[in-house]
């Protein structure tokens, strides 16, 4: 299992129906808006880092509304 943390810029106007898109998305496990630069967090799930990216590159950046996509794969340490 691979998990990371996805930063997501929205497209003024379209910020509720974006994220209601991005809730539903397959390997999304949580959202949580936030003020500043980025204007969700999105924690995903996936079975392998090529699966990590189909999410991220093929399902969330493929929604009307999201500007910009910043994708953080977590570690332990």
């Amino acid at each position: 299992m691979v998990t990371g943390v996805v930063l997501i810029r929205l497209s003024a106007g379209k910020e509720k129906s974006a994220l209601a898109k991005i809730k539903d998305t397959k390997g999304v496990s949580h959202v949580s808006g936030v003020y500043g630069r980025w204007d969700l967090i999105c924690d995903i799930e996936a079975d392998d880092l090529p699966s990590m990216t189909n999410v991220v590159v093929n399902k969330l950046r493929a929604i009307p509304g999201v500007a910009s996509t910043e994708t953080l794969v977590t570690t332990a340490i």
